[in-house]
């Protein structure tokens, strides 16, 4: 028969030296309150705290937290990178956001479910989707 091999397969959770790195940068500015901007494509889900001056204070992808492939753009790596940005908006103590959310992706709620889960109070929700009025002009007809 011989030996069994043991498959392990990789990116199934957050790479967490890629976690580690990101959280070791310490933010000196102390607030109270501020906006995240959350851009939820198919291949990635992105998010941004701000002041509510429009300054960036801290950042996440699912790409910059390990996650390859098809796998950044589900709602699990969403979630994650929420959560992680939860964190850096405790170390900064931030208590209130509003949140933008930008995009049709599948990270959408669960992004924002992530970064509630560590309990910082939502205020505003806003969905700022671009939709395109009328669409781009049509081709010309082809002539045979």
């Amino acid at each position: 028969m011989g030996k069994k091999r043991i498959v392990t397969q990789k990116g199934q959770g957050v790479d967490q030296g890629m976690k580690a790195r990101s959280l070791a940068r310490a933010i000196k500015r102390k607030l109270t309150s501020g906006v995240i901007h959350v851009e939820s494509t198919f291949n990635n889900t992105k998010m941004v705290l701000a002041d509510k001056q429009g300054n960036t204070l801290a950042w996440s992808s699912s790409g910059a937290l390990g996650f390859k492939g098809a796998k950044k753009g589900t709602p699990f790596a969403a979630a994650k990178v929420g959560e992680l940005l939860g964190e850096k908006a405790q170390m900064i103590g931030i208590t209130e956001v509003d949140v933008i959310i930008k995009g049709i992706g599948s990270g959408r709620e669960s992004a924002v479910r992530g970064f509630i889960s560590k309990g910082i109070e939502l205020s505003v929700l806003q969905d700022r989707t671009p939709v395109p009025h009328n669409g781009v002009r049509s081709k010309k007809a082809r002539r045979v």
